[in-house]
């Protein structure tokens, strides 16, 4: 099973979960973005800061 990861921010984050359930049929994980992770960290459908991860387990 490949590891999927998407960065996101508020107004992205339905279509980031619908793509990885699309991509894997597994059901996704909706976490925030914390301090360990990049602060430069955009996200992947605009250039706004990305405030959640999506990934699959």
């Amino acid at each position: 099973m490949t590891h999927l990861r998407i960065f996101c921010c508020k107004e992205h984050v339905e279509l980031a979960l619908d793509v990885l359930v699309d991509e894997t049929e597994d059901v996704p994980l909706l976490k925030t973005v914390d301090n360990y992770e990049e602060l430069s960290t955009n996200c992947e459908y605009c250039n706004e800061t990305a405030i959640y991860l999506v990934e699959n387990k």
